[in-house]
Formats: C-alpha cells, structure tokens, sequence
C-alpha cells in the first residue's frame, strides 16, 4: 500500500528532528527520492496531519500527484511538525518502525 519504504521515511523524520543542523541532508534526501516516494511520503504526512483518514490514503496519494506544484522538499520541509506527522501518519497506517528506528539511534 505505501510504496516507500518505512526506513526511509524514518530517516526523514530523523533529520527533520535535527532542525537546522540536518536541513541540507534533509532537503537532498528528499529531492533524491523517485516520484512515487515523493507522493507516498506526502500522503503518509496528511494522514498524520488529520487531512486524510488512513483509508482514504489512496486518494491522498492522488492528490499528493496532482497537487505537486512546488518541489516536495520544499513542501514537507515547510510543514510545521514534518516529523511528527509522519510518525502520527505511520502509526495510522498501521506501519510498525520500531526495528527501523533501533538503526539510527
């Protein structure tokens, strides 16, 4: 169903985390992702946000595609509590990351 894999979405929630001292890592990280990341990534961020309910994420998807108007780095990095939603999103999901998590600890 998501189709990015959940250690990379950990990653970003780590770096976002870091604020400043990781936000060129963060931004390059993002931008290297293929489309469809960029848009499962974004769509994992509305469900965590309350946009999207967690059955409605295909259609998060969607508009995740035909919205993208601005680069994704730049949208997510511009959302306030980008690691927290993430997270919240992930957990809605029903997506466990607690075996990803141990590896950047």
């Amino acid at each position: 169903m998501i189709e990015i894999s959940p250690s990379k979405v950990v990653h970003v929630i780590f770096l976002a985390r870091e604020g400043n001292a990781g936000e060129a890592e963060l931004y390059a990280f993002i931008d290297g992702l293929n489309t469809e990341e960029k848009a499962h990534l974004t769509a994992v961020a509305w469900v965590g946000r309350g946009a999207f309910e967690p059955e409605d994420f295909p259609e998060a998807v969607q508009t995740a595609y035909s919205e993208a108007t601005t680069p994704t780095a730049d949208y997510l990095m511009g959302m306030p509590h980008l690691a927290e939603n993430l997270e919240s999103g992930l957990e809605a999901m029903g997506v466990d990351v607690s075996g990803e998590e141990e590896d950047f600890l």
